[in-house]
């Protein structure tokens, strides 16, 4: 046994390059196999330490017992990638669901899970669960409104004041007016304009512009709709009619000089019919704010109408 370990570490010796010690798996395999069946193994052992020996016969042992539970995969079965990022998936595009839910719509789907599983593998909100602002928004929309004022500089250099109210639940410009002097009390006279008898939103949103405070106030509680005003300096906040001002101007003002208060009003009103039956919005899946219906393919030839003096152009199929 002796001379075994002697000329082993000579082997071991010669195949080693400078300064650098190399011991393979099966140079360790050697010296834990005498280590158990010889009792003399620490005398001849010069190229490592004892314990390192030892340390090797550990690190055996934990690998043995290692391999042999994974040989019988003992617990459920692994849970596929796909069904980890359907689960994530899941718990983040509902953020009021809990594992039982998203454990059932699993089912349904034909996944066989632990719920368990569900629950370790949905993501957890740092925040109580809440819906998003857009989901709110577009439940509320059937009664929510917003008015906002957008300028206009004409070609001597007069400014104009144009107010518009929109309906959120279709984005259908309800009433528009234009004045040089904006007041309290000629807001109010336009919300009364717009919102005959029950005609009244629940909620009408606009910013913090003084003109929409005293009288104003007093007319939106009289008629019993709450004003929700957004923060300062938070234009996204009222995003549906800063969408619908910059699309009058892109569609139409940005290309017109505006002469005076009349041209104005001759510019705007064929500009929101325009907006109204002819323009697709991507929020209402493509379609106008007075729905348009659909022609299909041979139900005449395509024709073109063109809108605010050509600068626009509708496309409708004609029978012949």
């Amino acid at each position: 046994m002796e001379i075994l370990a002697l000329r082993h570490q000579l082997a071991v010796l010669q195949r080693t390059q400078p300064r650098r010690l190399h011991i393979h798996l099966l140079d360790r395999l050697l010296w834990v196999l005498l280590s158990r069946i010889w009792q003399g193994w620490r005398e001849p052992l010069v190229i490592v330490k004892p314990e390192t020996v030892i340390q090797w016969h550990r690190e055996g042992f934990r690998l043995f017992w290692r391999l042999k539970f994974r040989r019988k995969r003992p617990g459920r079965p692994a849970i596929t990638k796909e069904i980890k990022g359907l689960i994530r998936k899941m718990s983040l595009e509902n953020p009021l669901w809990g594992a039982p839910r998203i454990h059932g719509e699993l089912l349904k789907l034909g996944y066989q899970v632990a719920e368990t599983s569900v629950a370790e593998y949905m993501v957890k909100p740092a925040k109580p669960p809440s819906q998003p602002w857009k989901t709110f928004l577009e439940n509320h929309a059937n009664c929510l409104a917003a008015m906002d004022f957008f300028t206009v500089p004409t070609l001597f250099f007069k400014v104009f004041h144009v107010l518009i109210l929109l309906d959120h639940e279709r984005r259908r410009i309800i009433h528009f007016n234009v004045t040089t002097n904006p007041t309290a009390a000629w807001v109010a006279q336009q919300i009364r304009d717009a919102f005959p008898w029950d005609s009244t939103p629940r909620y009408l949103i606009h910013d913090r512009d003084p003109t929409f405070q005293g009288t104003c106030k007093d007319t939106l509680k009289v008629m019993g709709i709450k004003d929700i005003k957004i923060a300062p300096a938070s234009p996204w906040q009222n995003a549906y009619c800063e969408r619908v001002i910059g699309s009058i101007r892109r569609e139409c003002l940005d290309h017109v000089i505006v002469m005076n208060e009349a041209h104005l009003r001759r510019t705007l009103t064929p500009c929101f019919i325009y907006y109204h039956e002819t323009l697709t919005h991507l929020w209402l899946a493509k379609d106008c704010p007075e729905p348009r219906a659909v022609q299909p393919m041979g139900t005449g030839e395509v024709i073109t109408i063109p809108h605010l003096s050509g600068l626009h152009h509708q496309y409708l199929r004609k029978a012949a």
